[in-house]
């Protein structure tokens, strides 16, 4: 099993970075590619989980290890895969999952992609009283290098649809943003924060 990684992150895309090691490059899917963009082609540290499948072998990553243990803690739950636990850390707030599983606030979780009724269920039964000592917030806020609005508001979209949030979803959250000027990883953060109200 592999702990963390060390290498130059040479490669941003919508899902997932890329860290040449060694001569190799190893795709690492995360939950938000563009919050590693001020660090492109700089040496860095991704903390990882390794996943083996009968058809793959995937790497998540993440900026520490507080925002690993709550994906390791959501995939613990039946019915939560990784895709949906990335979209989960990608909201970075923890303290608003934390309150709405320790409340059984079932509306609140459904709003994460992928999570309905039963699944949100299933994570308080599962997931209350586990959080014990995780940080209010989650990943490391990092600023982005600058982009053009156009550009990062189209990577910011892609990013959340290959989270899982639905384009009907994300057409209103386009038209707020238009004519804006903002980083990637700003408009996801912004708009997670919309969709989750």
């Amino acid at each position: 099993m592999y702990d963390y990684l060390k290498g130059q992150l040479t490669k941003i895309t919508a899902t997932y970075i890329v860290v040449e090691t060694g001569g190799i490059g190893y795709m690492i899917n995360v939950a938000n590619p563009y919050s590693f963009s001020n660090q492109m082609n700089q040496s860095v540290q991704i903390f990882l989980h390794h996943v083996v499948r009968e058809d793959a072998q995937l790497f998540y990553g993440f900026h520490n290890e507080d925002e690993k243990d709550v994906f390791l803690k959501l995939i613990s739950v039946s019915g939560i895969g990784p895709t949906t636990a990335l979209a989960i850390v990608a909201v970075n707030d923890n303290e608003g999952l934390v309150t709405a599983i320790e409340n059984s606030d079932i509306k609140y979780l459904t709003k994460f992609p992928k999570i309905g009724k039963k699944t949100a269920q299933q994570m308080v039964l599962d997931l209350a009283g586990k959080f014990v000592d995780l940080p209010q917030t989650g990943g490391i806020a990092v600023k982005s290098a600058p982009s053009s609005a156009n550009q990062a508001l189209d990577e910011a979209m892609e990013a959340l649809l290959a989270l899982g949030y639905k384009a009907s979803e994300l057409k209103k959250i386009r038209a707020f943003f238009e004519g804006t000027s903002e980083t990637a990883e700003n408009y996801i953060k912004q708009a997670l924060k919309m969709l989750m109200k």
